[in-house]
């Protein structure tokens, strides 16, 4: 008897997800915080490294922390500076990935919280942007924060993973029967959110699964092995 895959579309997080958190676009992302908040909002340089922290743990990203203290943040300025300064030369093809992902044929869809311009470009120099179908990110999240010809921060507070509302805008613009998809994330507070939202989970970049993963895997080319359910017939 043939068994049956029990899903119909995978969604991945794209940074430290599809490509290694090892590169150092991690610590070059917070600099470039840091710089954003030296350079525009007028904070002292030694005191924007504990405020990034800070804002993170209370908001979850230092651009929502920002709005909602009040402080009226364009949001592509500040991606403008936090990804566009990033070393994007030490992102590389991966062929190995690439041909997991084409081995799939059920629906991909990239659910992150940078930006488009920083997620297109991501996934261009890995080599695999064709093989999803669609991007959720920053703007899909945020209409408002581009839509409006008002961005008071009050109004238009900043959607984010690991924000259950975040999972819900995602669900409804990917069209998906989450019981049937299959979520992949590195951070475990956004796998948690995920589990609640009611997808099946995949925690990235562990040995162990943490609360609320199904699976865990090293690293995304150990899919193959980890998952085999995927490839089962559809």
């Amino acid at each position: 008897m043939a068994s049956y895959s029990p899903f119909d579309c995978l969604i991945f997080d794209l940074d430290d997800t599809l490509y290694s958190s090892n590169i150092g676009f991690g610590d070059a992302t917070k600099r470039n915080i840091d710089d954003f908040l030296v350079e525009k909002c007028g904070f002292e340089r030694r005191k924007a490294s504990a405020l990034r922290v800070q804002l993170f743990k209370t908001y979850g990203s230092t651009l929502a922390g920002l709005r909602a203290l009040g402080y009226d943040v364009d949001a592509n300025e500040y991606h403008s500076i936090v990804h566009g300064r990033l070393p994007y030369h030490l992102i590389k093809p991966d062929p190995q990935l690439r041909n997991i992902l084409l081995t799939i044929s059920q629906r991909k869809i990239i659910f992150t919280n940078s930006d488009r311009a920083h997620a297109i470009k991501a996934l261009n120099l890995l080599g695999i942007a064709d093989c999803f179908e669609q991007v959720i990110c920053f703007e899909s999240m945020n209409p408002n924060l581009f839509n409006s010809k008002s961005s008071s921060p009050d109004e238009f507070p900043v959607v984010l993973k690991p924000s259950l509302d975040a999972f819900s805008i995602a669900i409804d613009i990917a069209e998906v029967d989450s019981s049937r998809t299959l979520f992949f994330d590195d951070n475990a507070g956004n796998i948690a959110a995920a589990k609640v939202a009611g997808l099946r989970t995949v925690v990235v970049g562990k040995t162990m699964r943490t609360n609320g993963a199904d699976y865990a895997l090293e690293k995304i080319h150990n899919l193959t092995q980890v998952v085999p359910e995927i490839w089962f017939k559809i």
